[in-house]
């Protein structure tokens, strides 16, 4: 386990962990090991995880291939992305991995161990990054198979995840579109999109750490190529980073060309306008890249969990009804949160 887990309370009420789990074949005679099952253990040896070999399956990167069975080559590594819904109470002080493979041969080898303590880091407090409006939590924290959780980036030796709990926020309107009414949707300007353009909020107050303007914005829905790297400069377009002390920086990314409204070396304050939300940098669609992690460069970095004061949720959305694809989108019954992190693809929204 490179990075140690904290506990965080999501939108669904729950207290959660997510972290990951390496595993390295070494030996070559034993050929691919097939993960069958993982438990994972508290201190007091109850099960808070069982996954079956579906489960392994879903929860590896390098993904298998469909239909086929996760796999681990002789001298390759997979990565086990492990999310954990805790029982009420008091979280686990540490972590303890039981995980059963078989070899090509039908040999059957067991890892029982490999612990980990939990770590007491307490998910900063933060307010609304974004003013008015429903947002889709898209990409977000509890998903594997998302650009952020599922994305490691290696440098100079280092394999960190700077985007652990990132959120891509997506304004939408009350039927759960992210834009208006078109008759191709690959024809849609930056008025069309319900997002584009709302002000973006400093989360807490902070000293601004890194920060630049003027990147050209890309047209929505249009393909693009591969970032030059894996770097602030390289994915975010135009942003903004702020130190909000205690090894938390607050990462804004993709923002409106000439919107920018902090500099170098400012102090801003919890609620003021930084920016607006634009389409620069490695950016899709008009959207609100936001992130929290223990460094102000990306590379190098390791996402943290966080939580907002206060946040709505409307229930799940899927990308599908994002473009009126499929079924219409529903609201569900309103919850009103405290101090929780919006899980992937919930709808939210902030109140003051």
């Amino acid at each position: 386990m490179p990075f140690a887990p904290s506990p965080f309370n999501g939108s669904d009420g729950h207290q959660h962990l997510a972290y990951e789990v390496q595993v390295t074949n070494v030996y070559g005679d034993t050929g691919t090991l097939r993960p069958r099952s993982l438990d994972v253990l508290d201190e007091n040896d109850r099960v808070l995880l069982h996954l079956d070999e579906a489960g392994m399956a879903a929860a590896i990167r390098p993904a298998p291939e469909d239909g086929k069975p996760a796999g681990i080559a002789a001298g390759k590594r997979g990565t086990l992305f492990v999310w954990i819904t805790l029982p009420a109470g008091a979280p686990p002080q540490t972590l303890r991995h039981r995980i059963v493979f078989t070899d090509e041969k039908g040999r059957t080898s067991r890892v029982d161990g490999v612990s980990v303590t939990v770590s007491d880091r307490t998910p900063l407090h933060l307010g609304a990054p974004l003013k008015g409006g429903l947002w889709l939590a898209h990409e977000g924290p509890g998903n594997a198979h998302s650009h952020h959780w599922g994305s490691l980036v290696a440098v100079n030796g280092t394999l960190t995840i700077p985007q652990r709990f990132a959120i891509d926020f997506v304004g939408i309107d009350k039927r759960g579109r992210a834009f208006k009414s078109v008759k191709d949707i690959h024809a849609t300007t930056y008025a069309d999109w319900f997002g584009y353009g709302a002000d973006v909020l400093a989360v807490a107050s902070g000293t601004v750490v890194a920060v630049r303007d003027g990147q050209d914005e890309h047209k929505p829905l249009e393909g693009q190529p591969e970032p030059a790297s894996l770097s602030l400069d390289g994915l975010f377009g135009n942003y903004v980073v702020i130190d909000l002390g205690g090894g938390n920086f607050a990462g804004y990314a993709h923002l409106k060309r000439g919107s920018v409204s902090v500099t170098l070396g400012q102090t801003v304050a919890r609620g003021q306008v930084i920016g607006a939300l634009g389409q620069s940098g490695n950016s899709a669609a008009p959207h609100l890249h936001f992130q929290m992690a223990n460094a102000a460069t990306f590379e190098g970095a390791e996402g943290v969990p966080y939580v907002f004061d206060k946040v709505d949720s409307f229930g799940p959305e899927s990308e599908g009804q994002l473009f009126g694809i499929g079924d219409r989108w529903q609201p569900a019954k309103i919850r009103h949160g405290f101090d929780q992190l919006p899980l992937s693809d919930t709808v939210v929204s902030f109140p003051r």
